[in-house]
């Protein structure tokens, strides 16, 4: 299913002070530099929108939020969203994530590290695509502080067992350990707009979190 078109961006509000680039980052990379209060850090790999970036860094104003986005026009239209409601504690990266994880974060730099709804890649030639894969686990155990959580939500059950496969073999992290499904108070009350989708449409989500000893 292809990504719907996104709504156009009022050009005379500045994003400079929360997009940036992969690509543009140079080391050594604090992620702590990227805000104006240093704070317990959650990233989000694959924001899309940035419904999960813009709801969590409204309801917990203590703690940053870095959001990471492949296409660059999706992470522009969050990081807009961002500015319109002046979130001086959330920041969105356009760019490959795996290449975020594995080039620039440093240890122990997170609370919390979200993946929510990858794109399961069904073929098996596109398997290489996924998000989830052995270097980026152990990238996330890396970067997770002792106590930190990784969540990991999807709505292909084939992918959610391989994926918890997958952590087992390749790092330390205990679970998953089930995350129980609320109901939704309104219509945004979901972590992205996919989750949203699925739910209205009444299809199974899969939720898990993991977490570093």
């Amino acid at each position: 299913m292809g990504r719907r078109s996104l709504p156009k961006i009022d050009p005379t509000v500045k994003l400079h002070s929360h997009f940036g680039d992969v690509e543009e980052l140079e080391k050594p990379f604090c992620p702590q530099s990227l805000f104006a209060q240093t704070a317990d850090l959650e990233i989000e790999v694959g924001s899309g929108k940035g419904l999960f970036v813009l709801t969590e860094s409204g309801r917990n104003p203590e703690r940053n939020y870095l959001g990471n986005e492949l296409s660059r026009k999706y992470a522009r239209y969050a990081a807009y969203r961002l500015a319109q409601n002046q979130r001086a504690n959330a920041r969105m990266l356009a760019g490959d994530g795996l290449r975020l994880f594995d080039e620039f974060l440093p240890d122990n730099c997170a609370v919390a590290v979200h993946v929510y709804f990858p794109d399961p890649w069904w073929k098996d030639r596109h398997r290489q695509r996924r998000v989830m894969q052995p270097e980026f686990i152990k990238n996330i155990e890396r970067v997770l502080v002792p106590g930190g959580v990784f969540h990991f939500w999807t709505d292909v059950e084939q992918y959610f067992d391989e994926t918890v496969g997958l952590m087992k073999e390749n790092s330390s992290l205990t679970g998953p350990h089930e995350v129980p499904e609320r109901p939704a108070e309104h219509d945004m009350d979901y972590r992205t707009h996919f989750e949203r989708r699925m739910r209205m449409r009444e299809h199974d989500v899969f939720r898990s979190q993991f977490r570093k000893q």
